[in-house]
């Protein structure tokens, strides 16, 4: 039996403060292990906020423009240099389904377009994956069939006459051309 009360007796320590210590560093361990991640997330960040503002600047400052240049200054012009009959005819149905994708390619821009601001301002934005996926599948759609199909085409009529080619060679320039300055 041993007696408490003797000099070299020692009560159990209560080992309860120790735990609240090392419970802490379970705690602060983990958010270490985050904040070791948190360069990979800085930079996963700047990349998206990068795409965005390229993709915005890919939209306005070339696709809209490039829509608007095909249909206002290629299609009537293929179409117009077309041997009148079936020629044409496959011509005008080519396009109008180009006509019909553009519409609906900006359509699809148009939804993804403010979350894409957002995510280019550094903002948390929430993009549509679907809508994402269906816009760079339609593009490729249409890009893919415009190249293999309706360009080459438009090169053979546009080509039968000089003329024509140079015609739209300079509307395209002077669509793209400044304004003059006028003085009064």
């Amino acid at each position: 039996m041993t007696d408490i009360h003797a000099p070299d007796a020692v009560p159990a320590a209560d080992a309860a403060p120790l735990e609240g210590f090392s419970g802490a560093h379970r705690g602060i361990l983990c958010a270490m292990r985050a904040f070791a991640a948190l360069p990979e997330f800085a930079a996963a960040a700047e990349r998206s906020r990068q795409v965005a503002i390229t993709t915005l600047q890919l939209f306005e400052g070339t696709v809209l423009p490039h829509h608007a240049d095909e249909e206002s200054e290629l299609f009537p012009a293929v179409i117009r240099s077309a041997t009148p009959g079936p020629e044409r005819t496959h011509v005008e149905a080519m396009v109008d389904r180009l006509v019909a994708e553009h519409r609906s390619l900006e359509s699809l821009w148009k939804m993804l377009r403010p979350a894409v601001k957002r995510a280019a301002a550094g903002i948390t934005a929430q993009l549509d994956a679907e809508a994402v996926a269906a816009l760079s599948y339609a593009y490729h759609r249409h890009a893919a069939f415009e190249e293999t199909e309706f360009l080459p085409l438009a090169g053979e009529i546009l080509a039968r006459n000089g003329n024509h080619m140079a015609a739209l060679g300079l509307a395209i320039h002077l669509r793209h051309a400044p304004a003059p300055v006028a003085y009064i």
